[in-house]
């Protein structure tokens, strides 16, 4: 059977057509929400960043998604992937989220502590009786300093005002994983920080989490693997050396 030359020409265009590479039009888009302390998830007059902030993007787009991240504080983002505004997040496990998101993948855990200014000595829980402790609004470190009420919980936005607290004499010592503690002390210009002896009050583990109203377009799968292999290359530790270096 002859082919015109026209018909053709047709064909392999539309061969042509079907060869190209998915154009970013119809990719899915996956939105991320960010926790907002560094170094995790940094907002600079609208230039974002960090250790989380960039490792969500890259493992949306290793997964073939467009990535759509924001930088928001903890308590809106907990709402938010409760009630499937946001796609995705990488944040701590919480009881009340449990009903609510699928968790893909663990990051590495992380230390919660509790530390003052240098000559502050914390040995135990007991020892914070009495004590004001800078606290980040909407997270929840150590359900044991949480459950007591002989301990004042000082609600900050996050570790950089907890941190001038501290150097103000209105809080006593900040609670949280130390990373992002020492991040901010290192935002303070002009001033050398110097911390007592952190107490451990905790171990817990940030999780790659998917909200369960957004799984009929988000591949849970996909996701893993592009974790796997992100982490495979060591990215995690090369963005956590890049945030927590002085001269960044």
């Amino acid at each position: 059977m002859k082919i015109k030359k026209s018909k053709k020409l047709g064909l392999l265009a539309l061969l042509f057509m079907l060869m190209l590479p998915v154009s970013n039009a119809s990719q899915q888009t996956i939105n991320i929400g960010t926790i907002g302390f560094s170094p995790y998830g940094i907002d600079i007059q609208g230039r974002l960043s960090g250790i989380y902030y960039d490792a969500a993007n890259i493992i949306v787009t290793e997964a073939g998604y467009i990535a759509n991240n924001k930088v928001s504080p903890y308590a809106r983002l907990i709402k938010e992937i409760k009630y499937g505004k946001i796609d995705m997040t990488i944040m701590f496990r919480y009881p009340e989220l449990e009903d609510y998101v699928d968790y893909i993948m663990p990051l590495p855990s992380l230390k919660t502590v509790v530390i003052g200014l240098q000559g502050s000595i914390f040995k135990e829980v007991d020892s914070l009786k009495n004590k004001k402790i800078a606290y980040l609004r909407g997270a929840k470190f150590s359900d044991e300093i949480d459950n007591n009420r002989k301990i004042q919980k000082l609600q900050v936005n996050d570790f950089l005002q907890g941190i001038k607290m501290l150097m103000a004499g209105r809080a006593d010592a900040i609670i949280g994983p130390l990373d992002p503690i020492l991040s901010a002390a290192l935002q303070i210009e002009g001033q050398n920080v110097q911390f007592g002896e952190p107490l451990v009050v905790d171990l817990r583990t940030p999780w790659v989490q998917v909200s369960k109203k957004r799984q009929a377009h988000v591949d849970s799968e996909k996701l893993k693997q592009s974790f796997i292999k992100m982490q495979n290359t060591d990215t995690l530790n090369i963005l956590r050396a890049k945030y927590l270096t002085p001269s960044h």
